[in-house]
């Protein structure tokens, strides 16, 4: 009995402590205080240094419990929670305590974390990657006014002025993690339109790409037309080249624009299709036509060039198509080309 009656004891003094915690932070937030007034409000109640860092601008916010910004280099932290704003993380906050944790730095954190997200959500815009998709697609389509796509972009928080790539992908992974991927540091919104995801970034690392993802990048002249590139650039993506800029297609591009009844009707074309019922021609076709060489494409398939070659003739024969004359190989990859638009 003694033993329960000191711990119950124990917990009266927890639960007290953790209410006045509460009430504390509910205080802040009714004030709506920003976020350096939310650090150094915590490092003041938690008598050690206290930090907030969002994702979206990756500078940490640090205070003394003297409440002077905190200049010294940081020390490990001592207690970390994430801060967390429609079901996605957008920031840490942490305790750098120079001995063992306080049992209430726990709570101490994670109401910190919640008032942190209000205020980066109130002070914004708010850091969260994923974006109202009726906002994305008004602020890429062609139909929207200068008007209306400026004031979506605004509240999607991009400066005015500030250069818009789009990014459409075709993946099975969350688009905010690949947005985080490829613009690690500036603003960056996702959304999903239909079959496609669509990523809007004022810059695009295109190396930075999970595997498994197919992209096409628009430039940042005006994000309809951008839009227009990236969706055309992705349907000429393949598993060799699964990341393309518009830019890269040049002259290519305009298959994209050909009829699709003039395309499936071409005997080139008709000729991959019946080409496509062997996997292994359609690989060898392929990376000859990515390579242009006979012992490259080989190195590319890991075989030995003399299979290549033997297989590279029987192709020939099929499509009716010399592939060792400069013009039968631009002729095989612009079929080859074309099929693909076809089959996306």
């Amino acid at each position: 009995m003694e033993a329960l009656a000191v711990r119950l004891s124990g917990l009266d003094a927890y639960v007290d402590g953790a209410m006045r915690v509460i009430t504390f932070y509910d205080t802040l937030m009714r004030r709506r205080v920003d976020l350096p007034a939310l650090a150094r409000a915590s490092a003041g109640l938690a008598e050690c240094v206290a930090a907030i860092c969002l994702h979206g601008t990756g500078r940490a916010i640090r205070f003394a419990p003297d409440g002077r910004p905190e200049s010294a280099p940081p020390r490990p932290a001592s207690t970390t929670v994430p801060i967390t704003l429609d079901d996605e993380e957008i920031g840490t906050v942490w305790l750098e305590r120079s001995g063992p944790p306080n049992p209430l730095d726990e709570v101490l954190l994670e109401r910190l974390a919640l008032a942190a997200a209000a205020a980066a959500e109130r002070y914004g815009p708010a850091r969260t990657t994923m974006a109202d998709p009726a906002l994305v697609e008004l602020a890429i389509s062609p139909d929207s006014d200068e008007a209306a796509r400026a004031r979506a972009l605004r509240l999607l928080g991009f400066a005015a002025g500030l250069p818009v790539h789009v990014v459409a992908v075709r993946t099975r992974l969350p688009l905010d993690r690949i947005g985080a991927l490829i613009c690690p540091a500036r603003p960056v919104k996702a959304a999903p339109l239909a079959d496609v995801g669509v990523l809007l970034a004022t810059t695009v690392d295109r190396t930075r790409f999970p595997a498994g993802v197919h992209a096409g990048i628009g430039t940042a002249d005006s994000p309809h037309r951008s839009w227009q590139q990236a969706r055309t650039a992705l349907r000429f993506t393949t598993p060799r080249r699964p990341v393309l800029h518009h830019t890269d297609l040049g002259a290519v591009a305009l298959l994209a624009e050909v009829p699709q009844d003039a395309v499936r009707d071409n005997a080139d074309v008709v000729a991959i299709a019946r080409l496509a019922t062997h996997p292994e021609d359609l690989e060898t076709l392929d990376a000859y036509c990515a390579t242009g060489s006979l012992r490259r494409a080989a190195d590319l398939l890991h075989r030995h060039h003399s299979s290549v070659s033997r297989r590279l003739t029987q192709i020939s024969d099929t499509l009716d198509i010399d592939l060792t004359d400069p013009s039968g190989l631009t002729r095989a990859t612009f079929a080859l080309t074309a099929w693909r638009l076809l089959d996306n």
